[in-house]
């Protein structure tokens, strides 16, 4: 069994994703998109669990908070915004959520890391008063969450541009209850209005705290105001003293030239969130993508990364074998929705074109879709595939290898141009013409032995739909 990216099946939209390893097993909590819904986070908390030693075995977990759970949304009016997990000091599990219409945190506790959880209680000062609801308090929004003995470190906040009104990130220390404040909250990173002149001024906080320690290093994972990067923060200690050492994943791989200029975009961006994990004997950053041409669909990624002596953690690219451990075998047959690579003639860095409203304004755009509703289990495939339009997936191991295969319908009359660089020389050509139902379409190309991206671009007539595509040989 191979891993592929997404992680979880091509019909579960699962952003925001926070892993934890908990006896043996890596669960991952998020929020939970709607397929083609019209906004962010419209479905109640789910949970999914692997093996630590298979990471492509994942379980269904079920529905682990619905959203009128709380007892200050039991019309369901306001939505689950990114959660996360943590054991307390007490063995059981608490889930630490904002709802996008309140300004303080809630949190839910169950016996098992997966159970249902029941509300617990709002996180408060001594004297009872919410947090977030003191005259001076900042809004919280996205908690990341860090036990540690009988305290508890959360992190929130949420910054926009030139918001003078929002100082940065912060984080609260919580008491053994899990709700008592028993430090305020304290800044650690300066928002945009504030970062200029410091290391943060290129990289500002904007959303999506997160918090490890490895070691004894804290390492706080951030969105910055680009919004398609993650980048990341490094402290000796978890309430202050945090120094800013770089972008870990974009998911639009900007500033990654291994394959292509480090200012083109290979993917359409918008918001990320996610966290680290030390799974086994590796680390890993998980994050999300945005499909069907908006923001409001958007699903789990993941990639292996490199912690180095110093500390720092090198950007690593999006691929389509995330938590693979390697490169996918050069044979089979392989679902297109695991393209890590999108992109025509004009690329462009975000979600929805110039318009930037979460919509697709222009037809030119391909996008990952699927048939069929929310929560039916219908495989993605891409769509909207017109002249020049790219799909990159990364990465095989190839040897002795043809592509002998794709499947796709539409109405469409041209060829895919086969590569194994995006600006390479071309392979071969798979040649396709008018169909509404999938057709398959051999034809042998030979792909050099060794590890190798498969490149397909669009050339013709029409708008292609491609559903898979199928490799033949040996290892």
């Amino acid at each position: 069994m191979q891993a592929y990216n997404p992680y979880l099946p091509s019909w579960e939209y699962t952003p925001d994703g926070e892993p934890h390893v908990y006896d043996g097993r890596v669960y991952v909590y998020g929020s939970h998109d709607q397929f083609r819904g019209c906004g962010y986070c419209l479905n109640d908390y789910v949970c999914w669990s692997a093996p630590v030693d298979n990471l492509a075995d994942w379980r269904y977990e079920g529905v682990i908070y619905g959203r009128c759970d709380d007892p200050d949304n039991r019309d369901g009016v306001g939505c689950l915004y990114a959660p996360d997990v943590t054991r307390g000091p007490d063995g059981r599990y608490y889930l630490y959520y904002v709802v996008d219409k309140f300004c303080y945190v809630s949190v839910a506790v169950c016996d098992t890391p997966a159970g249902r959880y029941r509300f617990l209680g709002y996180v408060r000062y001594p004297d009872g008063t919410r947090l977030g609801e003191r005259p001076g308090d900042e809004p919280q929004f996205d908690p990341g969450v860090l036990t540690e003995g009988e305290r508890t470190y959360l992190y929130t906040g949420f910054c926009g541009f030139h918001d003078r009104s929002r100082t940065g990130p912060m984080v609260t220390v919580l008491d053994r209850d899990m709700l008592t404040v028993v430090q305020p909250p304290r800044t650690i990173m300066p928002s945009q209005p504030y970062a200029a002149g410091t290391e943060y001024e290129a990289h500002p906080f904007f959303e999506a705290s997160s918090i490890r320690k490895f070691g004894d290093t804290y390492y706080f994972v951030y969105s910055s105001i680009a919004m398609h990067e993650l980048c990341y923060a490094t402290s000796k200690y978890p309430d202050r003293d945090f120094r800013y050492r770089g972008v870990i994943v974009s998911n639009c791989d900007m500033h990654i030239d291994t394959y292509k200029p480090a200012d083109m975009p290979a993917y359409y961006g918008a918001n990320n969130h996610g966290g680290l994990a030390r799974i086994g004997d590796a680390y890993y950053i998980f994050y999300h993508r945005h499909t069907d041409g908006t923001n409001f669909s958007r699903q789990g990624m993941a990639q292996r990364v490199e912690i180095l002596p110093d500390g720092t953690i090198p950007q690593v690219e999006m691929t389509s074998c995330g938590l693979n451990g390697g490169p996918l075998a050069g044979r089979g047959e392989y679902p297109a929705h695991i393209a890590c690579c999108l992109f025509t003639d004009r690329p462009n860095v975000y979600t929805g074109g110039s318009g930037g409203n979460g919509f697709w304004l222009d037809g030119c755009y391909p996008r990952i879709t699927q048939d069929g509703r929310d929560g039916d289990e219908e495989p993605g495939y891409i769509m909207n595939l017109t002249e020049s339009a790219t799909c990159g997936f990364k990465y095989f191991r190839c040897k002795n290898t043809r592509l002998v295969s794709i499947r796709a319908r539409g109405y469409a009359k041209g060829y895919f141009s086969v590569k194994t660089a995006w600006d390479g020389p071309e392979l071969g050509r798979i040649p396709v013409d008018f169909s509404t139902v999938w057709i398959e379409y051999p034809a042998d190309v030979a792909i050099p032995d060794g590890t190798q991206a498969i490149w397909l671009t669009y050339h013709g007539m029409g708008s292609a739909t491609l559903l898979s595509f199928a490799l033949e040989g040996g290892e």
